[in-house]
């Protein structure tokens, strides 16, 4: 049976499977899981293999949500322009011109780092490029984000060369790994260059956007507990939440490479990487720049907001919604063999394998509730937790000196795994970390210091045979 002929039939028994009393199909039944599936998200898994796998709606969408959803879909793909008609308010500076230009289906597009060794002349980079002073503080004429394209006839604040620096390792047993560590350096920049004695940059690839409903709709208590006990002082494991205030309040972080969010982040995209001003953020990202002025000269207006607040939710609503793709070849004797590796390596104690959600569901950014998600056992091979990721590989790792809340420039948010197996099929590339450094699960798995360093040797002193293993374990996500 082929991967397409598998998909139908999988939906065809979730058809039979799944009764709605109502249009929204508040009444969902248990899915019956195909021979070599596991449930990753419960009533939220697909069991699709194909490049739409991180881009279907989940089985409880139906009827209105099914509109809106379609709607929030259309929204997250579409180019926008410069106009001021529909898809307008694209710029002035900007960072891609569409959700789906970055993340593509859903995923990854496949980084700069390794597709234009910069910024480009693509109308998108797939990056966000941060910059902070060396102290801290922001720029006072760029801000927390250097957006390096621009519409025609603006200039961008910047652009972005990448070097490459590389560095040959082996393993015990004589098998050569590489690690690249990129280097980064900012040119053309539209006002005062900055030295780079004065600068720290870092660059943040996008982020799947798999199983966000349910990260939304976490037991924030689980996590918070998760945090109080994850001390493994002989594995030198110390997680810890981020707390940010967000809409006005003290929140948990969970969204964002250093978990710097508590939500979404959908009208911070619209504003910080489209340029589309939104209820959240009305003003242009370059107000009182340059940029502006130019803008006006190529006909840009800013007299109105470019997104309603309704567009928004609905594309929150799309994100929330998205299906999470099941785990496949379980029974599988060297996926088996991996899985135990991924417990003797201790990477379970941050890629927790199973947490649960909330009874309420989830709520989106303008009120709207999602009880579908809620009450549900899932699987994302994460704590949501902040780990120190150390500084040791070539004097620097994965410490990036950028402060998100109360995480400092070594910490990161242990990154859900949930999916990952697809991400070659779904986007066509195996780039990972959060500026896809590592072009692999091994050298992904290498990079990781300070928390991961007791584990990462645990896999370096593996045989080969079993190294390969858990990378085909990795690989069945």
């Amino acid at each position: 049976m082929n991967s397409w002929t598998k998909y139908i039939t999988c939906i065809l028994l979730a058809a039979l499977l799944i009764s709605c009393n109502d249009e929204d199909g508040l009444d969902v039944l248990d899915i019956e899981i195909p021979s070599g599936f596991a449930l990753s998200a419960g009533t939220s898994t697909n069991f699709m293999t194909s490049s739409l796998a991180y881009d279907k709606d989940a089985s409880w969408v139906s009827g209105t949500m099914k509109t809106r959803f379609n709607r929030g879909d259309a929204l997250y793909d579409d180019v926008r322009t410069s106009n001021n008609g529909r898809n307008g308010g694209l710029g002035p500076v900007y960072a891609g011109y569409s959700c789906g230009s970055c993340h593509r289906n859903a995923g990854r597009t496949q980084p700069a780092l390794w597709s234009s060794e910069g910024s480009g002349n693509y109308g998108f980079s797939s990056m966000l490029i941060y910059i902070t002073r060396k102290n801290g503080a922001f720029f006072q004429k760029y801000g927390r984000v250097l957006h390096d394209q621009a519409i025609l006839g603006v200039r961008p604040e910047g652009k972005v060369k990448i070097d490459k620096i590389y560095q040959t390792f082996s393993f015990p047993d004589g098998e050569n790994y590489e690690l690249c560590y990129p280097v980064y350096t900012i040119t053309d920049w539209y006002a005062d260059s900055i030295r780079p004695e004065d600068l720290f940059c870092t660059v943040r690839i996008p982020l799947r956007h798999v199983g966000m409903g349910q990260m939304m709709a976490i037991d924030r208590n689980e996590i918070e507990k998760l945090a109080q006990k994850s001390n493994y002082p002989e594995w030198g494991i110390s997680g810890r939440c981020n707390y940010i205030n967000e809409r006005g309040k003290l929140q948990l972080g969970l969204s964002g490479n250093k978990a710097q969010h508590a939500d979404l982040t959908v009208e911070l995209g619209f504003s910080s990487d489209l340029g589309a001003t939104n209820s959240r953020y009305p003003e242009e990202i370059c107000e009182g720049q340059a940029q502006m002025e130019e803008g006006s000269m190529m006909g840009l207006s800013y007299d109105q907001l470019d997104v309603t607040t309704e567009e928004m939710e609905n594309v929150d609503l799309y994100m929330h919604a998205i299906s999470v793709p099941a785990r496949r070849n379980i029974n599988d004797p060297q996926v088996k063999l991996g899985e135990q590796m991924f417990y003797k390596a201790g990477c379970h104690l941050c890629h927790v394998t199973t947490l649960h959600t909330q009874p309420r569901g989830a709520v989106l950014l303008n009120g709207t509730e999602l009880p579908w998600l809620g009450n549900q056992t899932i699987h994302p091979y994460s704590d949501y937790l902040l780990h120190d990721m150390g500084s040791e590989i070539m004097g620097v790792g994965l410490n990036d000196n950028y402060v998100s809340g109360l995480a400092r420039g070594n910490e990161w948010r242990t990154t859900p795994l949930w999916g990952i197996g697809l991400q070659q099929i779904v986007n066509g590339h195996t780039y990972f970390l959060h500026d896809g450094r590592a072009r692999n699960f091994v050298e992904a798995i290498m990079w990781h210091g300070g928390e991961g360093e007791a584990s990462k040797n645990i896999f370096k002193n593996m045989t080969k045979e079993q190294r390969n293993a858990l990378v085909a374990f990795l690989w069945s996500l």
